[in-house]
């Protein structure tokens, strides 16, 4: 499957921005669904064939946006999630992003910029599925930290680590790269995608969440920031 073939659904309740990014998508050679309901958004998404969903946070009714991302990921559908919202602070990133999303995009927005991040979260999701079996098969560790690719749970000692798609990923890369610096740059590039927006804090707000997690009884600090170069997996030395 190409990109400009993939299934798009987006889940947005103003209608001219549904609009907008409908006409956009299928210009592109998308095919596009809309829909400004939550619940329909599950049903679809359980239903039929979803390649990524362009979600909006603020929607009409009982499911909201993190609902529809929490209730999609607790199904253990990793379909790629970009949300789209007027929900600009840090607060409202994190929320999303740790209910599952993919990558956060805030309105008013770039049309060739969401085209940009479209493109490499489809990609990634199509490198994931090409390399899955053969090199996420076995468990990899460092210090106390382990990480069972096949049940995708993370382990701190004894302590079992829920972690988002992305966030398993990201650990992923340094628990096969243990001590090595590992440059932003080189870090968006095989997450998020070569073309990912530079400017973008998700990686930021992604490390962010993966430490909460895995430092959430006072465990040492692993994931250490080299300042003015990027990230490395390693003890802290005093």
């Amino acid at each position: 499957m190409t990109d400009s073939a993939a299934n798009i659904l987006i889940v947005e309740d103003e209608r001219s921005i549904a609009s907008f990014l409908r006409r956009g998508l299928v210009f592109e050679g998308y095919d596009v669904r809309v829909t400004d309901s939550g619940a329909q958004a599950l049903t679809i998404t359980r239903d039929s064939q979803v390649d990524l969903i362009v979600l909006d946070i603020m929607l009409p009714g009982e499911v909201d946006g993190v609902e529809v991302c929490r209730r999609i990921r607790g199904a253990g559908d990793q379909v790629p999630i970009l949300m789209l919202t007027a929900r600009d602070e840090v607060a409202d990133r994190v929320e999303g992003l740790d209910a599952g999303a993919d990558d956060y995009m805030v309105k008013p927005f770039a049309f060739e910029e969401l085209l940009a991040r479209l493109r490499a979260l489809l990609r990634r999701k199509e490198t994931r599925g090409e390399t899955r079996e053969e090199d996420e098969s076995g468990t990899y560790a460092f210090s106390d930290l382990s990480l069972d690719t096949t049940t995708r749970f993370a382990y701190r000692g004894e302590r079992q680590i829920e972690l988002t798609a992305r966030e398993f990923d990201l650990l992923l890369l340094f628990l096969r790269h243990p001590q090595q610096v590992m440059t932003r740059e080189l870090i968006m590039e095989r997450i998020w995608g070569d073309d990912f927006p530079g400017e973008s804090n998700v990686l930021e707000v992604t490390i962010s969440n993966l430490r909460r997690r895995l430092e959430a009884e006072g465990e040492p600090r692993l994931l250490q920031t080299v300042r003015g170069v990027g990230y490395a997996l390693r003890e802290q030395t005093s």
